[in-house]
C-alpha cells in the first residue's frame, strides 16, 4: 500500500534548534507526533563567594535535539516547526543518525532522567576532590555510601589519614584530573 508510514521509514536525525529553544522545538515536534530525544545532564557548581553548591540542568548538546521521522514525508514540516533552525545535513541531504548512537546515549540516562557522564570508581582508585573546601585534596576511593550519591574516600594529602564522605560529583579520578569527564 502506498502512503502508509512504517517503522522502516523512520530514522533519527539531528535537529538544530534556535538559541535556547531546544525544549520548544521538541515540544512542537511531539505535537506533530514526531519522536524526540533531548538528553540532559546535571552540573554541580560551587558559588565562588559562599561555597554553596547549586545544581544546574543543561542540555547534553546545547542547541541540538534528536528527532525520529520519515524524511520523505515530514522534512518540510520539520523545517518549519517553531523552535527549529534546521535539520543537520550534508549538502542538501539530511544526515541520519545510527540507532545505536541513540541507544548508547539512552543507556547512560539514569532513573532520574539525566545522562550520567561520571566514570565508575573502583576501590583503591586514586581520586581528587575538585570542588568545595577540600578542593585538590588527593585520596583513595573506598566505597559508595549505601543508596546515596556520596562516596567514602581515604584522604592521603594531609599528614594523617582520615575517611571522608563527600558528594560523588566532587570526586574525580586522578588519571582524568586534567580532563573534564
Amino acid at each position: 500500500m502506498v502512503g502508509l508510514k512504517t517503522d522502516d521509514n523512520l530514522r533519527w536525525f539531528v535537529i538544530q534548534a534556535k538559541p535556547k529553544q531546544e525544549d520548544r522545538a521538541a515540544s512542537n515536534l511531539r505535537a506533530w507526533r514526531v519522536e524526540t530525544f533531548t538528553p540532559r545532564l546535571r552540573e554541580y557548581a560551587a558559588n565562588k563567594y559562599t561555597g554553596e553548591r547549586t545544581c544546574v540542568t543543561k542540555h547534553l548538546f546545547p542547541r541540538y535535539i534528536f528527532a525520529r521521522f520519515d524524511v520523505d514525508n515530514s522534512l518540510h514540516k520539520i523545517h518549519f516547526t517553531r523552535g527549529v533552525h534546521s535539520v543537520v545535513s550534508y549538502g542538501n541531504t539530511p544526515a541520519p543518525v545510527d540507532d545505536q548512537i541513540i541507544e548508547v546515549i539512552r543507556a547512560r540516562v539514569g532513573e532520574d532522567g539525566y545522562v550520567e557522564l561520571q566514570e565508575d570508581l573502583n576501590p583503591g582508585d586514586e581520586v581528587m576532590i575538585n570542588h568545595g573546601p577540600l578542593r585538590n585534596f588527593i585520596g583513595v576511593f573506598d566505597r559508595k555510601v549505601c543508596d546515596t550519591n556520596r562516596v567514602m574516600i581515604l584522604l592521603t594529602t594531609v599528614s594523617y589519614q582520615a575517611h571522608v564522605v563527600v558528594e560523588r560529583e566532587l570526586v574525580q579520578s586522578v588519571r582524568h584530573a586534567g580532563q573534564t569527564v
